[in-house]
């Protein structure tokens, strides 16, 4: 099972965790450490670092106090021993695969998640000759059923994208460990406000920490967080392929990261309520919310999480132009990619990720003409809602 340290209270933890005992200068805030290299006062100091007996930091590929002070923060948030950081969230997936499967090792991984992660898989890790299966989300009897005696790793989105299905992780691990497979929870639509896949027993959390985590797209970033021992050779893999997080852009992520529980509560709270309007709408053929009764795993998320998440996927009653003058009607979310931030955005995923794929295809992904994805911001509800009522006339 994962760590389970005694903690503060989430917003206590996302104000002070990783900073309260590492100021610099009196500062209250951590600086910006905008250097490339640092640099020792003696030949002494150097043997020392080198040999283990001095923790400093040495060259900016591989460390950085800015950069300390997040991963510091994102272990006492997540209950994890370790963390590091990353240039983006894909950066995040991609090290991490490319350090921990051997060449010709079997993966896992659930058929509903991010398109980039599947196109990385299937162009990238076959040239290591890594073969994998595919399996549906929350099926543990087809885990069970795909894992051999090559199997290093389980990958999976909790809540995916865009169906916003939940795993079992407690379930998940006990099948994967049983068979000597480490498991990789993307926990980016959850936040680990919502939802800590450690304290499930999962060996590694990941994130895109330019959505929830930074909060107001603003900045680019991924991490990973596990034991000290499974976080090692992840540390190690960035620094040789370099997928390093700027400064800059570790110091906004540490500014998100303070109101990080106070945004995802109102997330939450947009993102149940508009579901729960939509899915009485008669225009709304089917509304995809863990937080609704609805959801094929709304017990399991309401067992997992403390909160379902800011994104709701739902399918309207009408054709592909259709949905078109829909998302055009809405006049508070942005048309672009991403959640977790704290400006509304709106999608169809059929036009912003997979328009170059034959529909034959992309229907039997799932991604319909009418699918539309909303991740609510923290606008007032009533504003979203009410936006939303008058959309859904211009179908």
């Amino acid at each position: 099972m994962g760590k389970k340290p005694d903690r503060n209270g989430d917003s206590t933890r996302s104000v002070h965790a990783g900073e309260r005992d590492h100021h610099f200068a009196n500062s209250v805030t951590t600086p910006i450490f905008q250097t490339s290299t640092f640099w020792f006062k003696d030949s002494a100091e150097l043997c020392a670092f080198q040999e283990g007996r001095l923790e400093r930091e040495e060259y900016g590929r591989y460390g950085n106090p800015t950069w300390a002070a997040v991963e510091r923060k994102l272990c006492e948030l997540e209950g994890g021993e370790s963390a590091v950081l990353f240039a983006s969230g894909m950066c995040a997936a991609t090290t991490l695969f490319l350090a921990l499967l051997p060449k010709g090792a079997h993966l896992i991984v659930t058929g509903d998640c991010y398109r980039r992660t599947r196109q990385f898989i299937r162009d990238y890790l076959v040239k290591l000759d890594v073969e994998t299966t595919v399996i549906e989300p929350a099926d543990t009897k087809a885990l069970a059923a795909a894992i051999r005696d090559d199997t290093a790793l389980f990958f999976t989105e909790s809540p995916t994208n865009p169906y916003l299905r939940v795993i079992d992780i407690e379930e998940t691990v006990r099948v994967c460990h049983a068979r000597g497979v480490k498991v990789v929870i993307d926990s980016t639509f959850a936040s680990p406000v919502s939802q800590r896949a450690l304290d499930g027993g999962a060996d590694y959390v990941i994130h895109s920490a330019t959505k929830f985590l930074g909060g107001h797209n603003d900045l680019l970033a991924g991490c990973a967080i596990g034991s000290a021992e499974a976080i090692a050779p992840v540390r190690e893999a960035v620094g040789v392929l370099g997928g390093v997080i700027d400064p800059h852009a570790a110091y906004l992520l540490l500014r998100g990261l303070k109101t990080l529980s106070l945004r995802v509560e109102r997330h939450n709270a947009n993102a149940l309520r508009m579901a729960r309007w939509l899915e009485e709408q008669d225009a709304v053929r089917r509304v995809w919310y863990p937080g609704l009764e609805s959801h094929p795993d709304h017990s399991t998320a309401a067992k997992l999480m403390r909160g379902f998440g800011g994104v709701v996927t739902f399918e309207l009653e009408t054709d592909l132009e259709g949905a078109m003058r829909f998302v055009d009607a809405c006049r508070i979310p942005y048309i672009a990619p991403s959640l977790g931030g704290v400006e509304s955005l709106i999608e169809m995923p059929v036009t912003m990720s997979f328009w170059d794929v034959p529909r034959e295809e992309r229907m039997k992904m799932g991604i319909t003409d009418s699918l539309i994805r909303y991740a609510c911001g923290i606008e007032d509800c009533d504003d979203l809602i009410a936006d939303l009522e008058q959309a859904l006339r211009a179908i």
